[in-house]
């Protein structure tokens, strides 16, 4: 038993087979990290496009009123303004967080 252990021990066949599964495997693991942070971005920014679309529509609408022989009807409107955070590019992945509170002065 000792001598298989020994004779096992001794044994470097595997060893250049082992050191190559571990640098493709770093390499592997490297390109990962990069991929994921990349398809994080782009559905970060896709993300961000539809969230601006949303923003984007106008909720404005008037109607006039009406008048007759019997009966008047008063018309109606309503102004959409912009919200707090409703402009493109609120989130940013390569330029750092933008502050909120800085965000009043385009108002």
């Amino acid at each position: 038993m000792l001598a298989l252990a020994t004779q096992l021990y001794n044994d470097e066949a595997g060893f250049i087979v082992s050191a190559e599964l571990v640098l493709v495997s770093t390499i592997l693991v490297i390109g990962m990290v990069v991929g994921l942070s990349e398809i994080s971005n782009g559905l970060n920014q896709e993300l961000e496009d539809v969230a601006s679309a949303f923003g984007s529509v106008n909720q404005s609408f008037r109607y006039a009123g009406l008048s007759g022989h019997k009966g008047t009807a008063f018309g109606s409107s309503f102004h959409d303004v912009a919200d707090y955070c409703d402009s493109q590019f609120d989130v940013t992945c390569d330029g750092g967080s933008t502050p909120e509170a800085n965000k009043h002065d385009r108002y």
